[in-house]
């Protein structure tokens, strides 16, 4: 007679093994790219096209040729600058917004959030245009302005993240403030902030990771070369016949290793914030 909890504790093995197994996949599927990245940085380029998987030997000159290649630290200036505006300006006003969808009265409170969410429908190529003449006409071509000041306008999603993290906050702190003569504006910045860290990181984080990254914008509205960022830095090791794939990998590592670094650090809060999203929601 076979033991059912003998039975059971198979089934268990069974299961966590196959999730392993495909766990192990999913690591090699998304980790593989970036170590062949790394390791064809520290190639030279005779042994670029070899079938030599580990470079022998290590060509760590290829870091330094591909940062003198570009001005890398001016580029960089510019790109922490785009990337700071945007982060300190998406925080501010999506938290503001969505106090207001979260904590204060309208009849048109949740029509109004609809339509914010319906915004995301729509795509970022059908409204390039539109804004390139808007800011065209403004004289902001050219200059960090159309990278940075749509970030203090909100982004639809942060909004829909930070509404479900402030619906989980107990609507008594917000009585308790009133009764010693908070304003509204006073429980945001003295109740409500204080009590989000974990979403705000997350949204810091994003936003972080999609300016740092950001292609498209740079090179739409930036014609000087002196406030290229990293990311248009990159594109310049691309030649008319030839591409310098060695410089472009050693490049491209060192501009990734932010990105890697910030969500390492803040990974506790991400997955705490997203959590708390998908049960509240």
């Amino acid at each position: 007679m076979v033991n059912p909890g003998r039975a059971i504790k198979k089934r268990h093995w069974l299961q966590a093994g196959i999730l392993y197994i495909l766990s192990l996949v999913l690591v090699v599927f998304f980790v593989g790219p970036l170590f062949w990245m790394v390791v064809t940085s520290l190639k030279s380029p005779a042994q670029l096209y070899s079938y030599t998987i580990f470079p022998r030997p290590i060509a760590w000159n290829n870091y330094i040729t591909a940062l003198r290649s570009i001005p890398f630290f001016r580029q960089l200036t510019n790109t922490v600058i785009i990337v700071v505006v945007n982060v300190v300006g998406q925080l501010l006003s999506s938290s503001f917004v969505a106090f207001g969808f979260a904590r204060l009265r309208s009849p048109w409170k949740n029509r109004l959030f609809a339509l914010v969410l319906a915004t995301m429908m729509v795509p970022q190529v059908a409204t390039l245009i539109p804004s390139y003449i808007l800011f065209k006409e403004l004289g902001w071509i050219d200059t960090f302005l159309p990278l940075t000041v749509p970030a203090f306008t909100a982004h639809p999603f942060n909004i829909f993240l930070l509404r479900v993290f402030y619906q989980g906050i107990p609507i008594e702190l917000d009585e308790a403030a009133r009764v010693d003569g908070a304003s509204s504006l006073a429980i945001w910045h003295r109740v409500i902030l204080p009590l989000s860290k974990p979403v705000l990181t997350t949204i810091a984080v994003f936003t972080f990771q999609n300016t740092w990254n950001d292609f498209m914008g740079p090179l739409i509205y930036l014609q000087t070369p002196e406030w290229f960022t990293l990311q248009l830095g990159l594109a310049s090791f691309a030649g008319m016949y030839s591409v310098d794939w060695v410089s472009i990998m050693a490049a491209s590592a060192v501009i990734m290793l932010p990105c890697v670094l910030v969500f390492i650090f803040a990974q506790r809060f991400f997955t705490e914030s997203l959590a708390f999203a998908g049960l509240k929601e």
